[in-house]
């Protein structure tokens, strides 16, 4: 199984932090990843 890249409390902390509002793209540059990554 790959390991990943963040922790569950990371993961958590970043769809959080868009659903408080701050757009998709810029939580995905803060923390370094794609928005495909993201949504998947």
């Amino acid at each position: 199984m790959k390991r990943s890249r963040f922790t569950e409390e990371q993961i958590i902390s970043m769809i959080k932090e868009q659903e408080s509002g701050v757009p998709t793209a810029e939580v995905c540059r803060r923390h370094g990843i794609s928005t495909a990554s993201f949504y998947k």
